[in-house]
């Protein structure tokens, strides 16, 4: 078959997203502290974008900017469409394509400077946010400079004069690791230098909790090119090192290390450690004195022994740093009613430098085409905001009048809600919600929890009513928190006292909830001591 070039006309409907819908749905999915680190790129790239002076806002002067103006501007554009129904989200092929971003148009330039007087604040009068020409070509005086320029260390610890300051020890930016630890063990030991190279490329083979893997020894033999005898050597002098129980290669031998360390070691304790711990983790210590000949009283003073020693011994040198929220929204309770308010700690206020405003009027060619692009940019963005807020608030308050009785009462009174729900109250589509509630977290009378966590499957009511999944979870958690430790509840016991609480659920539900909340088995939670 013949290949040739054509031209042809056809007639198709496409989705089109301009770069501008791109960043506002871009935007609207951030959090908040990946907002402030994209709003800080913005001031970083854009000229024409500046912060007020002292992080705060100036009084709004003639051609200010307000929220009513903002969101009519926006409107007017099209952006507060978005996401308003579905068929927002896909523009009509009769619409308008994006302005030439270096168009000189004499109208389009009088739509960029409406634009900015309605959406931006002015600067203060005589400000100079940008250094003259005379700052610019004045040169610096370095031998002035360094002849007054001056510098010494600071004390170690305690006070230099009337000043406070803390020991280098408090400066210290990374904490020693596990293997941090054991080399430095390595380095002050009697190690020879084959030993100490066996030992380092051991030290790689240990995870964080502590454990050597079962092959490590072959593994470490062959890559050096020595015997497997002389890598076991070196595993048995690791083993003594400091945390007890590190370089073991299993559970047993971990605990069997930390024993053989105590000041009285107790056979039995070595006994049920070798040959029954899979009685222990089962709690079925009449087995256990069955087996050894001993009273059950006996096994459980070993058990409880064995219960206090470090089953992952390299947990204390965990330098994980904790990850900390920052909530994007706050509710707050107000006598009877609540207060929605949104976060924007750290988020730069942004606006249009005076300077570029200026020399938009008396530049021309490419430098004029240049300014007009980020001023274009700038405003842009400085509406995807608005509309990010805006839709961030409409949602929270959608979620509020549908989980009322959960700011009340706590997440047991959760009901089921799924993301059409609000989508539906808000006039916005599914995916604009999804958008939203990703990634956001809202501090509560309740404590502080993901947007997401609003939205659950529903669980028959025993009258045919329905309940939210994550209440039933969290009944589920409170009916195993006051249980006996000496008899807990089994599955199926929770199932008979959830339907005493009206909860219709089926006993491998409740198992797949207490997995999902990390509860062991009722026979696993028995403690006869």
């Amino acid at each position: 078959m013949a290949l040739d070039l054509r031209l042809q006309q056809k007639m198709v409907q496409q989705l089109v997203m301009t770069p501008q819908l791109q960043q506002a749905i871009k935007l609207l999915q951030l959090s908040h502290l990946e907002m402030a680190d994209v709003l800080q790129a913005e001031l970083e790239q854009n000229p024409v974008l500046e912060e007020p002076a002292d992080g705060g806002d100036d009084p709004p002067t003639e051609g200010g900017v307000t929220t009513a103006e903002t969101e009519a501007a926006a409107e007017s554009d099209g952006l507060m469409g978005l996401g308003s129904t579905p068929e927002a989200d896909s523009p009509s092929p009769s619409d308008p394509a994006p302005a030439d971003p270096v168009s000189t148009d004499p109208a389009e330039q009088a739509q960029i400077a409406t634009d900015i007087s309605v959406v931006l604040t002015d600067a203060p009068a005589g400000s100079t946010p940008e250094p003259s020409s005379t700052e610019v070509d004045r040169e610096i005086d370095w031998e002035a400079y360094l002849e007054t320029y001056s510098y010494s260390l600071p004390a170690s610890a305690g006070s230099r004069g009337d000043e406070e300051l803390p020991p280098f020890e408090a400066n210290l930016t990374k904490a020693t690791s596990l293997h941090d630890h054991l080399r430095w063990q390595v380095q002050m030991g009697d190690f020879s230098s084959e030993e100490s190279r066996i030992a380092a490329m051991l030290i790689e083979e240990i995870s964080d909790d502590g454990y050597l893997s079962k092959d490590a020894a072959n593994l470490v033999a062959e890559e050096l090119d020595v015997s497997v005898d002389e890598v076991e050597l070196v595993i048995r002098d690791l083993q003594g090192f400091d945390p007890t129980g590190v370089a073991a290669r299993d559970l047993r031998e971990c605990l069997l290390l930390q024993v053989k360390h105590l000041t009285h070691e107790n056979p039995l304790v070595v006994t049920i450690i070798d040959k029954h711990l899979h009685h222990v983790e089962r709690r079925n210590l009449n087995a256990i004195a069955r087996e050894l000949k001993v009273t059950v009283e006996e096994v459980g003073e070993a058990v409880k022994l064995i219960s206090q020693l470090e089953p992952r011994p390299g947990r204390i040198f965990n330098d994980r740093e904790p990850q900390y929220i920052t909530p994007d929204i706050y509710v707050y309770k107000v006598g009877d009613d609540y207060a929605i308010v949104l976060n924007e700690d750290g988020l730069p206020k942004l606006r249009i430098s005076n300077y570029y405003r200026n020399a938009l009027s008396r530049s021309g060619g490419n430098a004029k085409s240049f300014i007009q692009d980020k001023l274009r940019s700038a405003v842009w963005l400085i509406r995807s905001i608005h509309m990010r807020q805006r839709t961030i608030y409409r949602v929270m308050e959608s979620i509020l009048k549908f989980q009322r009785d959960f700011f009340d009462k706590g997440s047991t009174a959760l009901k089921p809600l799924i993301l059409k729900d609000v989508a539906e109250d808000v006039g916005m589509h599914e995916s604009t919600i999804s958008r939203v509630t990703t990634n956001k977290y809202v501090h509560t009378p309740q404590g502080i929890y993901e947007l997401k966590y609003f939205f659950n499957s529903s669980i028959n009511r025993v009258n045919g009513d329905s309940i939210a999944s994550e209440s039933v979870r969290n009944h589920i958690e409170k009916l195993i928190a006051e249980e006996s430790a000496a008899a807990p509840l089994s599955d199926q016991q929770i199932v008979e006292h959830l339907k005493k609480q009206n909860i219709d659920i089926a006993r491998r539900t409740v198992a797949k909830y207490r997995e999902m909340l990390r509860i062991p088995s009722s026979s696993k939670r028995k403690k006869l001591f």
